[in-house]
């Protein structure tokens, strides 16, 4: 049995304490606070709903490459996460499904824990790709149930406006799978379809969607009057901080993702995306042209960014791990019975300690 003591921090109330567990928590025990001790905060793993890579590895690559992914991520604190696709031709995202439904069925040491797959495309705008490759598909059911086939397939981003789309809801929401409206030209009234259809979440706020206009609010406009979830990326260059304080104050669960690639934690230089090739330049991933191209971010340094814009310690749990997990209906959290996917971080919020299932991984350094 292992245990760790410091405060732990829940989306309600903080206390000293400590947590004691194998592969799943055993207690929680509030303790008087020690005089003099440095504090360390205890809480829940993150979860990232929407990652293509990280270390160099892409998961359209297959079950080593999204291991790989899986290992590095777990080393900067998030414990369980959705292995997410790239536009491609249907015979390379079976392929890329098969690796992903391998690693669901057996998890290895060291590897933050894969929940399935979100799969972002391919029955997307072909006008509004962003940095997917062009392999756009027109919604079909009979698509989507041979993908399902293959591996656990847990959200979905599609256009609202595309013919086909609102059946394509449905029957998703009705078989469970979330639905999120991404990489669209939807008109406020496609977009309002489209939530009234099933799609509850919303992909990347405001990146690859019709923006705000007092005329015309497209997606953006219809997520911030209607929106219950929606997920967002924190560093710094997809989205302003300012920005991403109006959609926390008004969307009630707004979770943080990274949208890493391959470049994440790797030196500048030339990284995959499915078909495309990608360059890490500063803190930023960019196409050729200079498209953004998903990020380098991992959820580590979303606490330290959401922390330096003002967020206090229990909306940065909520926003990197509580909501995410309540979205997809995760058991998670600092209590008995829940699996011991925990992360320490010190006075100055950086990760000092990670555990996956009870077993602890060596944070990135």
């Amino acid at each position: 049995m292992t245990h760790v003591t410091g405060t732990l921090v829940t989306p309600d109330l903080t206390y000293w304490g400590q947590v004691e567990f194998d592969t799943h928590i055993q207690a929680v025990r509030p303790l008087q606070a020690p005089q003099g001790l440095p504090r360390r905060f205890i809480l829940p793993g993150f979860v990232d709903l929407h990652m293509h890579g990280g270390g160099g590895a892409d998961c359209m690559d297959g079950e080593q490459a999204v291991r790989q992914m899986a290992r590095f991520h777990a080393r900067h604190g998030t414990t369980a996460l959705l292995a997410t696709t790239v536009t491609a031709p249907l015979e390379e995202l079976e392929a890329a499904l098969q690796g992903i439904a391998a690693v669901v069925q057996r998890p290895q040491p060291g590897e933050a824990r894969v929940l399935g797959a979100h799969l972002e495309g391919p029955f997307i705008n072909p006008q509004k790709l962003g940095a997917q490759p062009p392999y756009a598909l027109l919604p079909s059911i009979e698509t989507m149930r041979h993908l399902m086939r293959l591996a656990p397939i847990r959200v979905v981003t599609l256009a609202p406006e595309l013919p086909g789309a609102l059946e394509l809801i449905a029957f998703l929401k009705a078989q469970g799978v979330r639905v999120q409206q991404g990489h669209t030209l939807a008109t406020y009234a496609e977009s309002k379809a489209g939530f009234e259809a099933g799609a509850q979440g919303f992909t990347h706020f405001f990146n690859a969607m019709t923006p705000l206009h007092h005329r015309e609010p497209g997606v953006a406009g219809l997520g911030l009057e209607r929106a219950e979830w929606a997920e967002l990326i924190p560093d710094g260059l997809h989205v302003h901080p300012a920005a991403i304080r109006t959609v926390w104050k008004t969307v009630p669960h707004t979770y943080a993702v990274t949208d890493a690639v391959a470049a994440a934690g790797m030196p500048e230089g030339a990284y995959p995306l499915g078909r495309y090739t990608v360059y890490k330049k500063g803190q930023g991933v960019f196409l050729a042209d200079g498209t953004l191209a998903g990020s380098a971010l991992t959820l580590d340094q979303a606490v330290q960014n959401l922390h330096r814009w003002g967020y206090g310690l229990q909306d940065i749990l909520r926003m990197t791990s509580s909501l995410a997990a309540q979205y997809l209906g995760m058991p998670h959290g600092l209590e008995a019975g829940r699996p011991a996917d925990l992360v320490v971080l010190d006075e100055q919020l950086q990760l000092v300690e990670v555990y996956v299932r009870g077993q602890k991984v060596e944070v990135s350094g």
